[in-house]
């Protein structure tokens, strides 16, 4: 186990719970996982299966949480799984994470997703002392653009031909945040 590692924080807004995935959730994951539109901007296995759902909530959720590789947290919001929130490609040195999500279908353009990146950046910027919070967006993928606009995220310019998708490869449209954004 690394020496950094994100405390297995619980984060509240308020309408949303951000918790660790637990295993009553794993069929709420499977739906919203093998969704088109989440298979369309993810490279998440096709089909996901039941099974995949149940490794991912057992065994890579703690092992990235464990390894110091970031934190993944399900989003509850009126007691049901919104969608999952991760910070990813930590880097302890630099003090830089990247933050991945992916909302349920039912939860889409309700600003859930924008209240749940805007409060696992401000918390990783302030509680966990991060210098840099780093979104990066197929650039067709307008919700996505949308909630890093509206979470106070700066565009950066387009990495071409840098992310996959089960299409083939994409451009990612590149967001930060750091610390000096978070001032009046």
């Amino acid at each position: 186990m690394s020496d950094q590692v994100f405390p297995d924080v619980v984060l509240r807004t308020q309408r949303l719970v951000l918790r660790a995935l637990h295993e009553q959730d794993v069929d709420a994951i499977v739906a919203a996982v093998s969704d088109p539109v989440t298979q369309r901007w993810l490279p998440l296995p096709d089909p996901y299966t039941r099974e995949d759902a149940m490794s991912w909530v057992r065994k890579k959720a703690p092992a990235t949480r464990a390894g110091g590789n970031g934190l993944i947290r399900a989003i509850e919001w009126d007691g049901a799984l919104a969608g999952v929130i991760d910070l990813k490609r930590t880097d302890w040195r630099h003090r830089e994470t990247e933050i991945g999500y992916w909302a349920a279908p039912v939860s889409r353009a309700q600003g859930v997703m924008t209240e749940a990146t805007v409060a696992l950046s401000r918390w990783a910027l302030t509680d966990a002392a991060f210098e840099r919070v780093v979104l990066r967006i197929a650039t067709g993928n307008k919700a996505s653009v949308r909630v890093a606009e509206k979470a106070g995220f700066t565009y950066e310019g387009t990495a071409r031909n840098a992310g996959i998708v089960h299409t083939g490869r994409l451009d990612l449209a590149i967001y930060s945040l750091i610390p000096e954004d978070l001032r009046p």
